[in-house]
């Protein structure tokens, strides 16, 4: 049995039960209320025969054979000392007493050896006379056992067109989510482009299908992005494995003219790249993988101070006197001190790599917020890449580069270091003719442990 044809089976079967349930509760109410109501229309017409009969009884003008009222089969009996009949109608002649009442009246229902049919009995005491009056209850008997045949057949061909009609409209609102499983069942990676059907209906199951095509485009652009970056990895690791190889069999070919000094350095720099290239990657596949607890109060004054005293550099200059020591001071904020100095470093490697000739820090501290900006003043960054540039493996126009060439992942490594923290890092133009970087973080609070 399918899932969906097990849930149409138990949707139906446990709605057409509550139906019946309901329904048999309800015939079950509607016999009782019609028999009790029969019962006291009865009461009623008898009471009324009775108080007739009891005011002829004080009056002392009644006959030994007592009109019947009503029916031709009603009966009464007017019995002295509960025992000695005086008057009775015609058809209980020679009948003996009834019982008498428990109390001063009592409505009874009784077999009768008249007709041995069942009779509706009032006995009402009138001083030392006992009233007796009564009435067939065929015709309530028979409404009764008519409505409960009628009830018999109508309640189970009731619940079995409802069961058929619940069955048939619980098909009809799952046929889109059987649609939509058998489209999700033949997606596979190659055709992460399809989508599953939308019903026009707009109810849950509509919103279900959109909800599941969002999380396919979702699905789709994750998967896209991880074939580009698995294919750039590849091809960045190639580039310099293949340079290496070629120097190393240049030198084995032509063991006369080899430089083995010049070899070694260039390996040594390849070298040097791939390490870069494996940490950078390292990085973003753990920044991918987990989350980082950041819960340290980090003073980025003296960070920022020792990444610009240990940087590698000696071709241009590093003004750092926009950092002022009053917003150095103030300039705390909750985080992972690694991965600030992880971005503070590739901040400023990439300007270094950039610059003609100098790199410019800033830091303020306002309205709660630290302002980190570094500046180059090389070939600066069109405002059509500006967002583009912090994509993994972006490298834009190569003549905007002076230096050695990067990795091509350490700002897309800066913004997720700064996502994680809560900021936002910019790009916009600097007043040293380049570009300049702007990363935006909440301030904390916090005092220093």
């Amino acid at each position: 049995m399918s899932p969906r044809r097990g849930i149409r089976l138990r949707i139906t079967a446990l709605a057409t039960l509550a139906v019946a349930v309901v329904m048999l509760s309800a015939g079950l109410v509607l016999s009782n209320v019609q028999e009790r109501l029969l019962t006291g229309n009865l009461d009623e017409i008898l009471d009324s025969h009775s108080a007739n009969l009891a005011e002829a009884v004080l009056a002392g003008r009644f006959p030994r054979v007592l009109e019947q009222q009503g029916s031709s089969d009603a009966i009464a009996q007017v019995v002295y000392a509960d025992s000695v009949v005086v008057a009775s109608t015609a058809n209980l002649v020679g009948q003996r007493a009834f019982a008498p009442p428990d109390g001063e009246l009592q409505r009874r229902t009784l077999l009768l050896p008249i007709d041995e049919s069942r009779y509706r009995l009032l006995s009402r005491r009138v001083g030392d006379v006992v009233i007796h009056t009564g009435t067939p209850i065929d015709d309530v008997e028979e409404a009764s056992a008519a409505l409960r045949t009628g009830l018999a057949y109508g309640i189970p061909t009731v619940t079995l067109l409802l069961g058929i009609l619940i069955w048939w409209l619980v098909g009809r609102t799952l046929r889109p989510v059987e649609a939509i499983r058998l489209q999700v069942a033949e997606m596979s990676g190659s055709n992460l482009d399809r989508r599953v059907p939308v019903p026009p209906t707009g109810d849950e199951i509509a919103r279900l299908a959109n909800t599941m095509n969002d999380m396919l485009a979702r699905v789709q652009k994750s998967v896209e992005r991880q074939q580009r970056f698995v294919a750039d990895a590849s091809h960045e690791l190639r580039s310099p494995l293949t340079r290496v190889r070629t120097e190393l069999e240049v030198d084995l070919d032509h063991p006369d003219t080899a430089d083995t000094d010049a070899t070694a350095r260039s390996v040594l720099e390849e070298v040097d790249h791939l390490q870069r290239l494996v940490d950078d990657l390292l990085h973003l596949a753990g920044a991918d993988g987990t989350e980082t607890v950041l819960d340290q109060v980090v003073a980025l004054g003296p960070l920022i101070g020792r990444e610009v005293a240990n940087h590698p550099n000696d071709r241009v200059r590093i003004d750092s006197s926009g950092l002022a020591v009053s917003s150095l001071a103030e300039a705390n904020v909750v985080g992972d001190a690694v991965q600030l100095r992880r971005l503070v470093r590739n901040l400023l490697d990439n300007a270094v790599r950039h610059a003609r000739s100098v790199v410019g820090l800033g830091c303020v501290t306002d309205s709660g917020f630290v302002r980190l900006t570094v500046d180059d003043d090389g070939a600066g960054i069109a405002e059509a890449d500006r967002f583009r540039v912090f994509e993994r493996f972006t490298r834009l126009d190569e003549a905007r580069t002076t230096g050695v060439g990067g990795t091509g992942l350490g700002l897309a490594i800066a913004h997720d270091i700064v996502v994680r923290h809560g900021g936002s890092i910019s790009v916009e133009t600097s007043p040293l003719g380049g570009a300049r970087f702007v990363v935006t973080l909440p301030a904390s609070h916090r005092s220093l442990v």
